[in-house]
């Protein structure tokens, strides 16, 4: 699966502490990543497949308790769950 940012989500990067605010524009309450979290998102780019994204971030991050991919789609279907982050849609191939 290939995800992207949703469309009506903004966002407020800080870049001294790296971390992420996230508000989707119907929700009322923001949603802060830091660490691992602010980096799958900064995977999220309706490129990257989800497979990809694990592969990224485990030469990144050690994962001696071999959960990494299971935590990542977790968090893949929390942040869709909070509609922050939507199914790519594939491009017609020209």
């Amino acid at each position: 699966m290939i995800y992207r940012h949703s469309t009506l989500v903004a966002e407020v990067r800080t870049e001294s502490t790296g971390r992420v605010a996230l508000l989707h524009l119907d929700a009322t309450q923001p949603v802060v990543l830091d660490g691992t979290a602010a980096a799958i998102w900064e995977l999220i780019d309706g490129r990257r497949d989800q497979a990809v994204v694990i592969a990224e971030l485990e030469a990144t991050f050690e994962d001696n308790s071999n959960q990494l991919a299971f935590q990542v789609e977790a968090f893949l279907a929390s942040l869709e769950a909070q509609r922050l982050i939507e199914l790519q849609q594939h491009q017609p191939e020209h």
